[in-house]
């Protein structure tokens, strides 16, 4: 059932600058929306058309057999065509595509020409190691241009690439070798971060080793470390490329709309890993148009996503939305506080970027070292920020708004998923912000907040995220398991028709949408739901605590109560007095129902590679129960 919450309503407004409004590529939301939800079909049809196409779809969208919808019927395509040749026919040939620097300070660069080049000779490169359309390529690699590389060669010649995320173990990267069944894998001997070197070779041998299915692996050398190169299955890419089947022109295959364009397993998956599927024609569109509309870029912008191209962020926004515009992007290897806590920011000044797009992990964890590693460098390149992969705590937002963007530059929130593949709500940077809401939807886009009998729930009410139609990003299925794909995204609303997103949220009086997280991420206390998200933010927002984690214990008075971890900034040290402090915060940001039982301060929290708290690892350790899969925690 939803329940009202205790979070006190958020007035708190931003708005962006004349200037901003007047320049943005979308400066009238509304009328786009409206637009959209007047003609859906014609309103894609009109973004497709911006794109490259071998043949025109015969229909836009076929729902005949829904949930297994359909987009751009009949169209032939390749999403590597609107990547990277069309832009070679223009003036963009000579413009950089890709800006690569290294942990250890090695840079390189990629003209849309150059990068062009070296795909289609990998391409003939997979060719020659009998590589065919549709099929399965698992690539496991650090943040290196080569990463990049490899995914367009497969999509250049039709095969389906299967990025692994280069910290997942052996394990992990054993069970999706397995599902996707790959015969070629792609790797680097090594990757560096924090100043060591991840031994990915290492990784893969083991992998291979319990996935005999592969029969090549490529390896990029990086970290120039020794590692076992198998006879007759390991063979070094430099050394291929160097090869005469090598050459630098490989035509893109002519793809159907729906042809399958990559898998990517869904991060902290329990038992069989949950292939998402994504295809060339839908994807394309919504990938570049969301990113041309939420981040306003335009030719002479740097784009910098500081993600991982191993995650669907990296996917979409750093290898394929950004190429299909035209955009300059800038790739780093390695850890932002690698040597020093400045080298996010150094980067910005040196690149001169102006749009910066991270996760709200990253953020806090800069924060913690406090504004004056920002504040000697020049940050005036900046005129958008973002934030992905967690609801953003509006003291993040704060910080990232007033000592990064020197409250000059707006801040794109964006909710979306692996299986939306785009965003889903966000901001465009002529709409006014609230710190902590991802605003409103992306036109084309149709969500609700609702209970679960289905009733939309009224302003300042918890209830289930759901999609109520159909979009050209969407997954398709998940790979070789339709049932699943029906189970998990389209019973809970069968009758309805809806997608259910599995996370809680609520709507305020202006429509704005505020991210709760996971539906298994609220805790119930005496019958009333709590995020843990809202928590962590009371929390964060106390200006001795950098970041928090919270999650709910059994209680058998009032089912559950809260436990909380919290890191405080650099310099500071708990103490009972804090403690107490801290829950009379709580107490007066959200109220008496929302204190933490029990806080106890940490050095650090179990993340992910990619930065999500691993609250399930904290419950474990907490209730002294096995920890579980602990593939995806970062070291």
């Amino acid at each position: 059932m939803a329940q009202e919450t205790f979070a006190p309503p958020v007035s708190e407004w931003y708005y962006p600058s004349d200037s901003v409004k007047e320049n943005a590529i979308v400066r009238d939301y509304e009328s786009l929306y409206a637009e959209a939800q007047g003609d859906l079909e014609g309103f894609w049809a009109r973004q497709a058309e911006k794109l490259d196409w071998f043949a025109p779809w015969e229909k836009v969208l076929d729902a005949s057999e829904a949930p297994f919808y359909k987009w751009f019927v009949g169209a032939k395509t390749n999403i590597a065509y609107n990547a990277l040749d069309r832009h070679i026919k223009t003036w963009r040939r000579n413009k950089l595509a890709l800006v690569w620097e290294g942990e250890p300070g090695d840079k390189q660069t990629f003209s849309y020409w150059r990068l062009w080049r070296e795909v289609n000779k990998f391409a003939n490169v997979l060719k020659g190691m009998g590589v065919r359309k549709g099929d399965r390529v698992t690539v496991y690699m650090g943040r290196v241009p080569e990463l990049v590389i490899a995914m367009l060669a497969c999509a250049k010649i039709g095969a389906v690439h299967s990025v692994v995320y280069g910290g997942f173990s052996e394990h992990a990267l054993a069970d999706r070798i397995e599902d996707a069944q790959s015969r070629v894998l792609i790797t680097c001997d090594g990757a560096w971060l924090r100043g060591n070197i991840v031994r990915l070779k290492d990784v893969v041998d083991e992998a291979v080793r319990r996935s005999p299915i592969v029969e090549t692996v490529i390896v990029v050398k990086r970290t120039a470390h020794d590692i076992a190169m198998e006879q007759g299955r390991d063979y070094w890419y430099h050394d291929l490329m160097a090869l005469p089947i090598a050459n630098g022109n490989c035509e893109s295959v002519e793809m159907d709309a729906e042809d399958p364009l990559f898998i990517l397993y869904t991060s902290g998956t329990t038992g069989k890993p949950k292939g998402i599927l994504h295809t060339h024609g839908g994807y394309q569109v919504y990938t570049s148009a969301t990113l041309e509309w939420v981040f306003d870029l335009k030719d002479e912008d740097r784009w910098w996503c500081a993600a991982d191209p191993g995650w669907i962020t990296g996917h979409s926004y750093i290898v394929y939305g950004p190429l299909i515009l035209g955009a300059t992007s800038i790739l780093y290897e390695g850890a932002p506080n690698q040597p020093y806590p400045n080298r996010w920011w150094k980067i910005v000044e040196e690149y001169g970027v102006t749009v910066l797009y991270t996760a709200p992990t990253a953020i806090r964890g800069l924060m913690r070292f406090g504004d004056a590693w920002p504040n000697r460098h020049d940050l005036s390149s900046l005129r958008l920020l973002g934030s992905v992969g967690e609801p953003i705590n509006p003291e993040a937002w704060r910080w990232f708004y007033k000592v990064i963007g020197k409250e000059r530059c707006p801040i794109m929130d964006t909710w979306w998923q692996t299986e939306t593949g785009g965003f889903m709500i966000s901001p465009v940077p002529s709409v006014g912000l609230k710190p902590g809401s991802a605003t409103r939807p992306i036109p084309g886009v149709e969500v609700d907040v609702v209970d679960d009998h289905g009733v939309p729930c009224p302003p300042g009410v918890d209830g289930n995220l759901v999609i109520k139609q159909p979009w050209p990003g969407m997954l398709r299925t998940v790979y070789k398991d339709p049932d699943r794909f029906v189970k998990q995204y389209w019973t809970t609303y069968q009758d309805q028709g809806w997608y259910i997103t599995g996370d809680s949220a609520r709507k305020d009086d202006d429509g704005y949408f505020w991210i709760i997280g996971r539906n298994d991420d609220v805790i119930k206390v005496s019958g009333y739901r709590l995020g843990t998200a809202e928590v962590e933010s009371g929390l964060v927002s106390h200006p001795a605590v950098a970041e928090a984690a919270v999650i709910g214990m059994p209680d058998e008075v009032r089912g559950s109560v809260i436990y909380a971890y919290c890191i405080l900034k650099a310099g500071l040290e708990g103490s009972d007095a804090l403690l107490d402090e801290l829950k009379n915060h709580i107490r007066h940001e959200i109220g008496p129902i929302a204190v933490p039982a029990r806080i106890e301060f940490v050095p650090q929290l179990p993340k992910t590679r990619s930065g999500k708290i691993m609250r399930r690892v904290l419950k474990a350790r907490a209730t002294g129960q096995p920890e579980g899969d602990l593939s995806t925690l970062e070291e």
